[in-house]
């Protein structure tokens, strides 16, 4: 498999760009070798820029829900932008997404588009600030809400697959309201109530968990989150920038029944575009400007492109689309665990609906420490292994497995069969 030109290219970007990459993940630096850089992707596969072709598990993190340049999401960018690029003003388009997001979205009646999750989660907690007149958010260790100051205190993927503490250059003051609790821990959050509780603001959590790997809550924990936020009168924000779209229509508070009050979209619902959103009721969103006293604003929110991709791709987004994505999701785990299991190689391989993930320990999941304490140098060599035989995984053992509708049931053997090629070769090294 050729990688000079890309090898080229890191060389080059990391005289210009720190690190060789805009975001932290590309660099493989968890994973060994030089990261590939893409050429262009097409379904389920993507072409790098030597002429190799992958089967694409990452999906750009997560948006491309229905695959790679899928023709209605194209043809839907295409004409928006023979319209014009951006306008900073009102367009029709904002109002159509906005009024699928609401009619999805259980906790939305109102939402206010922006361009990045980060944005997003920033602006969900602010608003939760405000209509509580309260300043402390408890987060969950290892839960990603962006890179905003306050929300970086034990975040997930990212910061995890580099080592580093947080970030340097985020004030003790940026964080000294932010309150940690591990995921999966009922106990440790009333505790963590019962002495902050008067205080907080906002209760913040992926409700499944992707950041971490994927970690999925335990029965009736989101029911817990949603009670407690309820006994104290804070605000309960579910980060579904990943969740959202992905694994039901109405994400995971529609697949688990657990309404929150404020909801951060992101990834699905740009179809593959800089597009984010936060929502909740008219009461808390009535807060923000220009109706209310909250600031919040962007020069690019609701940029026509982006919305014109995003409600393209969310009218593909059936019932039928999702059962059959759950049915592909499922094989393509079941598949994967076999091949591990039958190499005699400890691992686990979780699935929640139409997400998955690769842990190499004895056991699965439950908390952000599970998934620390996993063996990340052979998630290393399985990447490795598995980019060698065309099956493009995350480059970070605390990342998860995105499928699309574009996969189809022989491209799920070619994962199973190079699984299991290279679940024979850790067995062996």
């Amino acid at each position: 498999m050729r990688t000079d030109v890309s090898e080229e290219l890191f060389d080059r970007a990391r005289r210009v760009i720190p690190g060789g990459v805009n975001s932290p993940v590309r660099a493989f630096s968890a994973v060994g070798g030089t990261p590939r850089f893409l050429a262009r992707g097409e379904g389920a596969y993507v072409h790098d820029v030597d002429g190799n072709r992958y089967l694409d598990l990452v999906g750009s993190w997560g948006p491309l829900i229905c695959g790679h340049a899928h023709p209605s999401v194209v043809a839907a960018a295409r004409s928006a932008l023979e319209a014009g690029s951006s306008f900073g003003a009102s367009t029709e388009g904002e109002v159509l997404l906005a009024e699928a997001i609401v009619d999805a979205v259980p906790s939305c009646e109102q939402v206010r588009l922006v361009s990045s999750g980060t944005e997003a989660a920033m602006s969900a907690v602010r608003l939760a600030r405000a209509a509580t007149g309260r300043d402390k958010v408890l987060k969950f260790v290892g839960h990603y809400h962006g890179h905003a100051d306050a929300l970086l205190a034990a975040a997930g993927s990212g910061v995890a697959t580099l080592g580093i503490p947080g970030s340097p250059g985020v004030t003790a003051g940026a964080t000294g309201d932010t309150v940690l609790v591990e995921w999966n821990d009922p106990e440790a959050l009333r505790e963590a109530l019962a002495v902050h509780g008067d205080d907080t603001a906002a209760i913040i959590a992926e409700p499944v968990p992707a950041n971490m790997n994927l970690v999925p809550p335990l029965d009736g924990f989101l029911a817990t989150l949603r009670e407690q936020a309820t006994r104290h009168g804070a605000l309960l924000i579910f980060d579904e920038v990943i969740s959202g779209f992905r694994l039901s229509r109405g994400g995971a508070q529609q697949l688990h029944g657990v309404t929150p009050d404020l909801t951060v979209l992101g990834k699905v619902v740009g179809g593959g575009f800089p597009l984010a959103a936060f929502g909740g009721s008219a009461e808390v969103m009535g807060r923000l400007a220009p109706e209310g006293d909250v600031y919040q604003a962007g020069t690019l929110s609701g940029n026509p492109v982006a919305v014109a991709a995003g409600r393209a791709q969310l009218d593909l987004l059936t019932d039928e689309v999702y059962a059959r994505l759950g049915a592909v999701t499922r094989r393509l785990a079941d598949g994967v665990a076999a091949a591990l299991a039958d190499a005699g190689v400890p691992a686990q391989v979780t699935r929640h609906a139409t997400l998955a993930g690769i842990v190499f320990a004895d056991d699965a999941p439950v908390s952000y420490a599970d998934v620390a304490a996993a063996d990340q140098g052979r998630y290393a060599a399985f990447f490795r292994g598995m980019l060698d035989r065309g099956v493009y995984l995350a480059p970070s053992g605390f990342e998860v497995v995105f499928t699309s509708t574009a996969l189809t049931d022989d491209d799920v053997e070619v994962v199973v069969d190079a699984a299991a090629a290279t679940a024979a070769e850790l067995a062996a090294g």
